[in-house]
């Protein structure tokens, strides 16, 4: 009787065991969003060594904003942090409000560009930096000792940098708040710029409706310059794009694709694509603010596939909480 018992026992633990896993199989399925806890913004969304990476701001007050996380996945479902592969400790002329990175590999380095202490003017310290490592993990250590872009241009603030490298091998720094956005040559070390055939550094291309967070890729030979509109600390934000046939411009503005459903977040912004390597599909990592929340800096970083029509032009983004499917970056 107590062996049947035992018996009985034993099933019922397996029963719960196989369910259990078949249930974590089944949330496994998607990545649900947000893709990883915590309050995150502004995700730059990368392929490194063959994973997918997302180094997102870690979303506080400035004087505690002042270090980076960054996350990897083989599958765009399961994530692994990596915390802190940058602070302030190692960017000796930062001290505050480090955020929205810039990842790029380049000859076997990885170059990770970041905003910091959110200048007013040119006679305050800061603006756009640059660190380096030989892990996409890191650690970054400050590359330059001083800010890459710690001036105002055009009027752009230093902030929401992006490196675009463009069909011929050039590499741009793409860049600008307070509705402005420049674009400008890195030299070969990525230690300066080099001038445009004019001899000006820094061009604008700043499209109507601009605000911040910038951002370009290249689809079928086409250019698709895409922007964060609206305040990032309320429910109006949103991402529009603009489509050339130059990196240079002019860009157009096409429309939104992202933005709010007040059934599901609010504030749905500031955002980096990725392709996966060897096809013609599309993710978008971006932040958006949970249901009801208002609090500016409770931000969540969330993924979903992009859809293109047969004209090529974006179609509208549907957030959502399920996320994406799983998928393999593969080479």
């Amino acid at each position: 009787m107590l062996s049947m018992k035992k018996l009985l026992f034993s099933s019922v633990i397996l029963l719960i065991v196989l369910f259990s896993s078949n249930a974590q199989n089944r949330n496994a399925a998607t990545s649900g969003n947000p893709v990883f806890p915590g309050w995150y913004a502004d995700p730059e969304f990368v392929v490194l060594n063959n994973n997918f990476w997302i180094f997102p701001t870690w979303s506080a007050k400035y004087e505690d904003q002042v270090f980076l996380d960054a996350f990897s996945s083989i599958d765009l479902v399961t994530w692994k942090k990596h915390p802190r592969v940058i602070d302030t400790a190692s960017v000796k002329w930062a001290w505050q409000a480090i955020w929205a990175p810039a990842v790029i590999e380049k000859e076997g380095r990885y170059y990770l560009l970041f905003g910091a202490n959110d200048i007013q003017n040119d006679n305050e310290k800061g603006g756009i930096g640059i660190a380096v490592s030989d892990k996409p993990e890191g650690p970054y250590k400050d590359y330059l000792g001083k800010p890459l872009v710690g001036k105002f241009h055009n009027g752009a603030q230093p902030i929401d940098q992006f490196v675009f490298k463009d069909k011929d091998g050039q590499y741009y720094l793409i860049y600008g708040g307070w509705k402005h956005c420049n674009i400008a040559r890195l030299n070969n070390d990525f230690t300066d710029f080099l001038p445009f055939s004019d001899g000006k550094i820094f061009k604008e291309i700043t499209p109507d409706g601009y605000v911040e967070g910038p951002c370009m890729y290249i689809r079928n030979g086409k250019y698709y310059f895409m922007w964060s509109e609206g305040g990032w600390g309320g429910p109006d934000y949103c991402v529009a794009y603009a489509i050339s046939d130059n990196p240079m411009g002019p860009f157009k503005r096409i429309g939104k694709i992202l933005e709010q459903d007040t059934t599901i977040a609010s504030g749905a912004g500031h955002h980096s694509l990725v392709k996966v390597p060897g096809k013609d599909e599309w993710y978008i990592a971006y932040h958006r603010r949970p249901k009801g929340d208002t609090s500016p800096n409770h931000r969540e970083t969330c993924i979903e596939k992009i859809e293109f029509d047969n004209q090529g032009f974006i179609k509208p983004v549907k957030i959502t909480r399920e996320g994406v499917q799983a998928v393999k970056s593969e080479q």
